[in-house]
Formats: C-alpha cells, structure tokens, sequence
C-alpha cells in the first residue's frame, strides 16, 4: 500500500470519526434497551452524557439517585397513580422489550418515559400475562405479586430531548433533561435493563 493511500484513509477514517456524536455511548451499553428500541421503530436517538450524581440539580436527583422503587417515587412527588402508555414494543427470543410513558391516572401528565428489556422467562404466568398487558409499572407488578430482586444503577445520564421527547414530554422549548440507567436482578440472575428519562420538573411542582 502506497504512503499516499494509506493517508487518504487514515484522513477518511479520522473524518469519520469526528462526525460520530461525541455524546453517543451506546457502544458501552449504557443506553441498552433504548438504542435498540428506538433504532427498530426508525426514532431518533438524543445526545446524552452521563454525569455523577452530585451534578444532577434538585429535584431530579432526589427523584433519581436512590435505591427505592422508582414507580413509587414518581407516584409520591406527583401526587397521583402511575399508568402505562406504550409507544413501542417488541418480543425477541426469551426478552420483551418496550418504550413506554409513565403518565399519572388523575392527570394524564408525563411522569418519565422508560425503556425496557425484561426476560419472561424468570416470570410466573400470572406475573408474565401482566407485564405483556402493557398498562401497570413493572415495579408495582413485581410489588404486588412479591417479586424479590434487587436493583443497580449504572448511570445517571443528562440528556437534550429531540423533536419527539418534546412532543411526548409537552415541551414548550428544549432543556436538558434527566434520567438514569439501571440493571434488576433475581438472585445473581440479570432479568432486566431500564433506561428512565423524567421530563421537566420543578421543586415544588405537584403534576396534578
């Protein structure tokens, strides 16, 4: 290979490079299930960085860096019941996977749009035919049919929505949002990966 070539290349590859969106960090995982979610139905994927949790600002650290179940914490700052409006689902082999809102059943306001990848497989029926039925939180289902597991956070992530978040979060104008990304376990069984982003809250916000 010719020294001229082997420059025409390296050029075309750093040229490349420098197109990628340096926020992008699908490769690592991070951003598993929505990456795959969202690249199945044709939807844009947002820039996103992940960020410790001391920079998350109030009140969305208080609302994401903890180890409680995540529907109850939406369900207590919004003063309202959690339900389920899918926007996208699909099965694969063993795993089910969807992109939701969470919307309060009083108000009808978003309060987090999740990504998931959840095996049937470590399921009961009964606990399966729920999840499937796409209207109650995978958190309140496992707490009520006394699922044990425990959870992980991976990260947390700051994210600038696109075109579509804004219209499904009803977003006036772009900011920043924030979200995190988190494993489920049963025993040492990984049974789930979850991508939850919230949309624009406040401190003293009540979504009624």
């Amino acid at each position: 290979m010719s020294t001229r070539t082997k420059r025409t290349q390296t050029k075309s590859t750093q040229t490349q490079a420098s197109r990628r969106p340096a926020t992008r960090i699908s490769a690592s995982g991070l951003l598993y299930p929505w990456d795959r979610i969202c690249a199945r139905a044709a939807v844009p994927m947002p820039p996103v960085i992940v960020l410790s949790p001391a920079r998350i600002p109030q009140p969305y650290r208080s609302l994401l860096v903890h180890d409680s179940d995540m529907t109850r914490t939406l369900e207590q700052h919004a003063d309202d019941r959690a339900i389920l409006r899918p926007l996208s689902t699909f099965v694969s082999g063993a795993s089910y996977f969807r992109r939701v809102l969470l919307v309060g059943a009083t108000s009808g306001r978003p309060l987090a749009m999740g990504a998931i990848r959840v095996r049937l497989d470590v399921f009961a029926p009964r606990i399966r035919t729920k999840i499937l039925a796409g209207t109650v939180p995978l958190g309140r289902i496992l707490r009520e049919g006394r699922f044990a597991y425990t959870s992980a956070v991976k990260a947390w992530l700051a994210v600038r929505p696109t075109p579509d978040m804004m219209g499904i979060f009803w977003m006036p104008r772009s900011q920043t949002l924030y979200g995190r990304r988190s494993e489920m376990f049963r025993g040492t069984t990984k049974f789930a990966d979850i991508v939850e982003v919230l949309p624009p809250v406040s401190e003293s916000q009540k979504q009624k």
